[in-house]
């Protein structure tokens, strides 16, 4: 008997808004090489820590591992409203739950538009494998202080959402605008009773994942204090959360790089800014 492949409940029809034009994007992907990009902004993020921010529509930005595997934890809010924000449960519907080129992370309602496109990453030959695991994963979310607390009655003030928490206040953003995140690098599945299962980071020194604003954005990423998940982050030895550490041997930086094209260059090939979809929504929910 033949199996039935069991279609997306959300068609990418011809034309339509999911349609995404690959020639342009790949065009955008080529100015890495050509040096028609100029940097504008780069930095190093040390381990275990966060920061943010701003990008300008139509810049990239490149999100970096310069010493080895390491998994980030990406937030992204409109710049000039932070109530729109990463979706993250949408984005799996309408991209999929690990996302790679020419997908697009959306944001929440009532705005529902692309923040940004991917237009490069250097895992993106990294498919399902053995154990069903693929990355970039926007399955999981960001490790928290209170379920380490809850999982290992510590204290610790340096999981993903305490750096993500830290690195938007000096832009006036407080703890409750940290949002579900794109995991960055990491490798996760679902195992056969259903759960959600974290792998080793398969990145590598110089590795890389790439992404063009659709719109005027902030956005903040964190070390992940698990650094490449090699090891357990709850569990047996998590008493060394407090004073020496050993799963600091697999915490490493990241780097970031914002690029901007060329004046003109955007509209030579007719791209505009994205959208809101609550633009387009002419109802008021049945009141």
């Amino acid at each position: 008997m033949t199996a039935r492949l069991t279609q997306a409940a959300y068609q990418c029809l011809p034309g339509g808004p999911l349609e995404v034009d690959k020639a342009f994007y790949d065009a955008v992907a080529r100015t890495a090489d050509d040096g028609s990009r100029e940097l504008v902004e780069s930095f190093i993020l040390p381990i275990r820590s966060g920061k943010a921010w701003e990008i300008r529509k139509g810049d990239i930005c490149r999100i970096m591992t310069p010493e080895g595997p390491q998994v980030g934890d990406l937030n992204i809010w409109s710049l000039s409203n932070p109530k729109e924000r990463m979706w993250a449960s949408r984005t799996r519907q309408l991209q999929r739950a690990h996302v790679s080129i020419y997908d697009r992370l959306w944001s929440n309602l009532p705005y529902l538009r692309p923040l940004v496109t991917i237009t490069g990453d250097s895992l993106k030959d990294y498919r399902r494998d053995a154990d069903g695991a693929r990355v970039h994963d926007l399955l999981g979310t960001r490790c928290d202080p209170y379920v380490n607390r809850m999982l290992t009655g510590l204290d610790f003030d340096y999981h993903c959402h305490s750096n993500l928490t830290r690195a938007i206040a000096p832009f006036g953003l407080t703890e409750d605008m940290v949002h579900d995140v794109l995991n960055v690098f990491q490798a996760t599945g679902l195992n056969e009773h259903d759960q959600y299962f974290m792998k080793t980071c398969p990145a590598k020194k110089g590795d890389y994942f790439e992404f063009m604003a659709e719109t005027d954005l902030l956005c903040a990423l964190s070390t992940c204090p698990g650094g490449d998940l090699s090891k357990p982050m709850w569990g047996e030895g998590t008493e060394a959360l407090e004073g020496d550490d050993p799963t600091l041997e697999c915490c490493r930086p990241l780097g970031v790089g914002v690029w901007r094209l060329p004046d003109g260059w955007l509209d030579s090939k007719g791209w505009k800014e994205s959208v809101p979809a609550g633009v387009l929504y002419k109802g008021n929910h049945g009141m």
